[in-house]
């Protein structure tokens, strides 16, 4: 069965534990503990990894080495701060990437 793993600031996360989710809160700034956690988390069945747009800027680089594959789907959410727009920008990538084309504004960009 596929597990799903909520991350970020624990302030941002604690209510999805209420929806029957496991959450890792992460100090957002101890990026390499962040690291860790989620490399712990792609390579022990955690299908679905739902991460703050903030954290999941302090770790694109780790969040890049799963782009491509078909799990861990990494998606990020907003956190407690607001939204900065990443999780929306990376969804609009990847309809590009399966429609071809940006179904929203077009080609003309």
């Amino acid at each position: 069965m596929v597990k799903i793993a909520v991350m970020g600031d624990y302030d941002s996360i604690y209510g999805f534990a209420a929806l029957g989710l496991t959450i890792f809160p992460v100090d957002t700034d101890k990026t390499e503990e962040a690291a860790k956690t989620l490399r712990n988390l792609a390579e022990n069945d955690f299908g679905v990894i739902y991460i703050t747009e903030s954290l999941a800027a302090d770790l694109e680089k780790e969040i890049s080495r799963y782009e491509g594959r078909l799990t861990p789907a990494i998606i990020l959410i907003p956190g407690v701060r607001g939204n900065t727009g990443a999780g929306v920008l990376q969804v609009k990538k990847s309809v590009e990437q399966a429609v071809g084309s940006d179904i929203l504004f077009g080609n003309d960009e």
